[in-house]
């Protein structure tokens, strides 16, 4: 990618900690930004399988209190947020813990706009809207994939619009991330395939992103060579170890590459079949990043042929397009490996819900606005991004 004439920022936690009985650290590491009395955002699930226990145990030890909120919802919503603030302030919390995956962090980083800046959640969709610091906030993170516990990012779905609203804001950036794979041993294979393929899209965007640099490069091609290697063993074998240690290093590096390079239309889109349909993220990802980056392909035919040489494909005598395609159908090859539905509507039949061809132009249109794609190597007309819905559904 050509970044002459350009300066990019590096944005990450200033503390991070990664390997088994790193959760060991969060009481101390909460009173070291300075805070006394959190308030824990996490989900029910995470409750029910003791993840949250863990946690609380190390904060009895420290003698510290600490109020939760375990109404978090997957995609969490406007109210969801609201409704957390109001517990924060009742409780008299002074900090943040946010425990799980990307949505009790992104509800969670809600949260900290409101009770630091004021107003409601939507004053800061866009970029860096925001004005004052967070309060003192730890993320310790459950699912190898979103990266929310190290991002500048918050994403919060709004009732009204049935939009996510993508938030894009450094002040949003975890003082300290936890990742430790003991906590995700518990994940099963469905949660695990959508988590590792929501990371593979976040380093592939960040790859052939328009803003992409040497630093963002180096960990986008470290994340996707550990997931080709260790998501199948993940989804295999939830209790292989080692697959889930590569897999807090490979999702943590996407997270890097993508917090620092941003994304593309994959996310711009998936956050719309997210706010319509109320689906999980990290499969219609999935679903989608064959499709956009074929459409993409013209604008980044070298890139994408040296990610098939990444990963290990005989592409050796290739041209370049000829190795590009072979990554594509890499991708298609891991997503059915791992059980990820071949289309949009498989998906949603699993779920419940009726992804519908009438619903593609409100959505096209909503993915036009869509911050994350500001940075897709090609630009889609609506008539493009329409084509693409069309065909992964």
């Amino acid at each position: 990618m050509m970044i002459t004439g350009n300066n990019y920022g590096f944005f990450i936690p200033s503390v991070t900690q990664i390997g088994v009985g790193a959760v060991k650290i969060c009481g101390e590491k909460i009173k070291a930004l300075g805070g006394t009395k959190p308030l824990i955002v996490t989900d029910k699930g995470i409750v029910k399988v003791g993840v949250l226990k863990m946690v609380t145990d190390v904060l009895d030890a420290e003698g510290m209190k600490y109020a939760i909120f375990d109404e978090t919802i997957p995609n969490p919503t406007d109210k969801n947020v609201h409704d957390a603030v109001d517990l924060y302030k009742k409780e008299g919390c002074d900090s943040l813990i946010t425990l799980g995956g990307g949505s009790s962090h992104d509800c969670g980083k809600g949260v900290g706009f409101v009770t630091a800046n004021g107003g409601k959640i939507h004053d800061f969709e866009g970029v860096n809207k925001s004005t004052k610091p967070f309060p003192p906030y730890v993320a310790i993170n459950t699912t190898a994939g979103t990266a929310s516990e190290m991002t500048r990012f918050c994403i919060i779905t709004d009732l009204s619009r049935h939009v996510k609203m993508a938030i894009v804001d450094w002040r949003c950036t975890p003082g300290v991330a936890i990742d430790d794979p003991i906590l995700m041993m518990g994940m099963p294979p469905r949660l695990t395939a959508a988590t590792g393929m929501d990371a593979l899209t976040h380093a592939v965007e960040a790859y052939v992103s328009t803003i992409a640099t040497p630093m963002t490069d180096a960990c986008a091609e470290k994340a996707i060579d550990l997931i080709f290697k260790f998501l199948p063993r993940a989804v295999a074998n939830g209790s292989d170890l080692e697959a889930r240690d590569m897999m807090c290093y490979a999702e943590y590096l996407a997270g890097m590459a993508f917090n620092n390079a941003s994304l593309g239309h994959v996310h711009a889109m998936a956050h719309q079949l997210g706010g319509f349909y109320d689906l999980p993220h990290g499969e219609c990802n999935a679903i989608l990043l064959p499709h956009v980056e074929k459409y993409n392909l013209i604008a980044c035919i070298d890139r994408l042929a040296a990610l098939a040489k990444l990963i290990g494909e005989p592409v050796a005598g290739m041209s370049n397009r000829a190795a590009a395609d072979v990554f594509l159908d890499a991708i298609r090859r891991i997503s059915t490996d791992i059980g990820i539905p071949a289309g949009l509507v498989e998906m949603g039949k699993f779920y419940g819900k009726e992804v519908k061809a009438s619903d593609i132009p409100t959505m096209t249109g909503n993915a036009q606005k869509d911050a994350c794609g500001f940075t897709n190597p090609r630009c889609p007309t609506d008539k493009d991004v329409t084509g693409i819905y069309t065909a992964a559904l």
